[in-house]
């Protein structure tokens, strides 16, 4: 097929498929199955030699679906980010699976052609309708429905007088950034507005329907606002497919809050318009299957999150996180004393999850300590887990009366409505807070945040040594140093200096900082603007954490290989101060030990400042916050 994009439906029947009252869950394993693809057979067989698998279904009712197949860097992505471990499944819901298989295939190959034509093995496309297959892939295309973009037949109705049928045709949502404005289920009056780049006292209360071309998508719907219009229905010249619209870079500082969609132009609709017939429309999203699944490289199936734009990027990072966690779990095969803390705990309100555990180990002998953590949703899906990102705070105490009692050993964040959060994080030079055989260890996160179910087990490195390994240096002392609070113009000033002396028979001395930056002021600060934390030693050396992604657009899409959940909702893209949703907090940690004093008969002065643009930090708005631990770590 030689076209730029499926051909549009003007009007179609919809077949409504009833799930059945239960089915296959994210987790299950996935069982062997085969289809006829256009090369062949595609068979997938349980506990065989495998990567992950995504099985995408196409369908031309979908808008978003035409964007994304028609956006050539949507297609680039797949082409040349696709992780060499995972293949992908094309099928389409609709009954042109033969056109629709060979055309998705031509489309990937002429991209493939001078890019990376050994991709094209690993995608596969079968000629055969969903509806058809004969295996349990339908089952849970159509029960693992969801309602987020991208995964809903979105659509705009159209009525006039005379018409018997009315005409129902695909949309795509405008964004904003990131923020979608839908139209509300009503009946619109449409009056036609030109191409939409001026003003255009007519669409006052109406929905505008204006051509695209001759001004950015943005110029027409904000055009459109200051005329007073209800929303913007923004129609593709003919040949053309639909296309994302968004704002681009000092665009969206603006904030549009009135509904816009493109379509394709509707003969009827504009003949009408033309003859001063009224035509009216309204919005309307009508339940599908799921367009996208996945099984990961143990079998299990599992949800693919909420794709914010259309762009296989999106099935990239999904494919990446399938690749993280595999190897994640082979780690967790290395030898360790494991300890359990929580084993799926509801961790909520202002206990959070309390567990108090017992440490039959000599802590001298410990070489490494690792924190397992987990992350899932009370009801198994995405769609029951918690609606924002909060910071998860792992606090420890081994001695009630102790300095170090409520010391916190780990930080995460929570994901965005996705649960399949887990990551190992290495804490040992925190193994002095564990000073005792009996200790009680805290996971919580604000009180008003929804539930989650945590695991949390302790892992520790033991065992006889090796004569290199009673060379290693160990950690033996922790020295609180400084928190974190309000930032804003007094920030600072709450610091003094820190004075110390380095502890007899130490070897080495380490600076140990969690820091995240977090709120939204007229700066975007801490969240999304670029600070820097300072922790001057001595009055000489001035050792400088700096969060340099915190704002950028696909900043935390980068840590997706360190284990950052994808897919979520919201804006878990951009890069934040010094943290991304559904991720643990890395410990920021540096040697020192050259800039300190060493003799224990001299002192060390330590001071923390935090700066934005190199000043202290002046917001004329409600100042974000800082939540910080830093400790100096002695070493013998």
């Amino acid at each position: 097929m030689a076209l730029l994009c499926p051909k549009p439906s003007v009007l179609w029947l919809i077949a409504v498929v009833v799930a059945s009252p239960a089915g296959p869950e994210p987790g299950d394993p996935a069982a062997a199955f085969s289809v006829p693809t256009l090369d062949g057979e595609f068979s997938y067989q349980p506990g065989g030699p495998r990567g992950a698998l995504v099985v995408h279904a196409f369908s031309n009712k979908s808008g978003f679906l035409e964007c994304m197949w028609s956006s050539e860097s949507s297609l680039v992505s797949l082409v040349e980010e696709l992780p060499d471990s995972t293949h992908v499944l094309f099928l389409s819901l609709d009954d042109s699976a033969v056109s629709d298989a060979l055309w998705m295939r031509e489309q990937l190959q002429r991209v493939a052609m001078h890019r990376n034509q050994e991709v094209l093995t690993r995608l596969h496309f079968s000629p055969v309708p969903v509806s058809a297959l004969g295996n349990w892939i339908p089952d849970v295309l159509y029960y693992w429905r969801c309602s987020g973009r991208g995964c809903v037949f979105s659509q705009v109705v159209f009525k006039s007088e005379g018409w018997n049928i009315p005409i129902v045709v695909k949309r795509l949502d405008a964004r904003y950034d990131w923020l979608m404005a839908r139209g509300e289920p009503r009946s619109y009056r449409l009056v036609d507005a030109g191409d939409g780049c001026g003003a255009s006292p007519s669409v006052a209360g109406a929905l505008a329907w204006v051509s695209e071309g001759n001004c950015s998508f943005f110029t027409k719907v904000h055009s459109m606002a200051r005329s007073n219009a209800s929303g913007v229905l923004v129609y593709a010249l003919p040949g053309n497919p639909i296309r994302d619209m968004n704002c681009v870079g000092a665009e969206c500082d603006t904030t549009l809050a009135i509904p816009a969609a493109m379509v394709h132009r509707e003969a009827p609709v504009a003949r009408a318009l033309e003859v001063g017939q009224p035509v009216y429309a309204s919005f309307q999203n009508t339940p599908s299957p799921n367009f996208f699944i996945g099984i990961d490289h143990q079998g299990a199936l599992a949800e693919m999150g909420w794709f914010t734009y259309p762009s296989f990027s999106f099935l990239n990072w999904q494919a990446q996180w399938f690749d993280f966690d595999a190897a994640l779990k082979v780690k967790l095969q290395s030898p360790a004393k494991v300890i359990s803390v929580f084993d799926k705990v509801p961790m909520l309100g202002e206990k959070g999850a309390v567990a108090t555990v017992d440490l039959p180990i000599a802590l001298w002998d410990v070489s490494a300590l690792q924190l397992d953590a987990s992350l899932s949703c009370p009801g198994g899906r995405d769609a029951s887990c918690g609606h924002w990102d909060h910071a998860v705070r792992l606090l420890v105490c081994c001695d009630p009366g102790g300095p170090s009692c409520g010391a916190e050993l780990g930080r995460w964040v929570t994901a965005f409505r996705r649960g399949i959060g887990r990551w190992l994080t290495d804490v040992t030079p925190l193994v002095p807070l564990l000073d005792s055989s009996r200790c009680t260890l805290t996971m919580k996160t604000v009180p008003w945040a929804m539930p989650w179910i945590v695991s949390l087990n302790l892992r520790f490195s033991v065992g006889n040594r090796t004569g290199s390994e009673i060379e290693k240096l160990r950690p033996f002392r922790v020295t609180p140093l400084y928190s974190g609070g309000t930032f804003d113009k007094s920030y600072n000033e709450r610091y003094r200096p820190t004075h110390l002396s380095v502890p007899p028979s130490t070897r080495k001395v380490e600076l140990y900082a969690v820091i995240t930056a977090h709120g939204y002021d007229d700066n975007g600060c801490g969240e999304f603007c670029v600070t820097s934390h300072h922790f001057l030693i001595n009055d000489v050396f001035n050792n400088t954490l700096t969060f340099h992604s915190a704002g950028t657009p696909l900043g935390c899409t980068l840590r997706v290989k360190d284990g950052a959940v994808p897919n979520q909702h919201g804006t878990w893209l951009y890069g934040r101060g010094g943290w991304c949703d559904g991720l643990q907090v890395d410990p920021w940690r540096t040697d020192v030990t050259q800039q300190m004093n060493m003799s224990g008969s001299e002192s060390n002065a330590v001071v923390y400042f935090g700066l934005f643009r190199g000043k202290d930090p002046d917001p004329s708005e409600e100042p974000g916050y800082i939540i910080m631990s830093s400790f100096l770590v002695f070493y013998k």
